[in-house]
């Protein structure tokens, strides 16, 4: 039974969080394309070309000691040779101990994400990441109360 284009993409969209969780970057590093990509992490600038983009996410790797993704409001769509995953990464992280510890205090964060692939002779690959922070009631509040 063959997968439909809409099946595969998601599959591959799995596989990019998966292979962040493990923290394993030659996975990550595999899912991307070849030429000119970008990604805009959240708070980050935006970052073009394949090195760039690489770079952060070793680095996000290196500091992030665990890191799980709850995906929600997951929506693919398929155009040609295109697709557009949109989702909300509902985002379970923790880092070092300050005292050497096995693990830091865990941290949530909700953010909103647009994936965007290209179909390929080795199959789907992504070709952009863009993640926003949701802003919560109690962002708002402490931004309202320092104006």
């Amino acid at each position: 039974m063959s997968r439909t284009d809409i099946e595969s993409v998601e599959e591959v969209n799995t596989a990019f969080y998966e292979a962040m969780e493990r923290g394993d970057f030659d996975a990550l590093s595999a899912l991307w394309l070849e030429d000119e990509i970008s990604c805009v992490h959240p708070g980050w600038p935006v970052l073009s070309g394949r090195g760039e983009v690489l770079r952060s996410y070793a680095l996000i790797m290196s500091h992030t000691e665990y890191i799980q993704f709850f995906l929600t409001d997951t929506k693919v769509t398929v155009m040609g040779d295109t697709a557009l995953v949109t989702c909300t990464e509902n985002i379970l992280s923790g880092g070092p101990a300050e005292d050497g510890g096995e693990l830091g205090p865990l941290v949530g964060q909700l953010v909103v994400a647009t994936n965007v692939f290209r179909r390929t002779p080795e199959g789907w690959l992504l070709w952009s990441h863009h993640g926003s922070p949701v802003l919560t009631d109690s962002d708002e509040d402490d931004e309202e109360e320092s104006s």
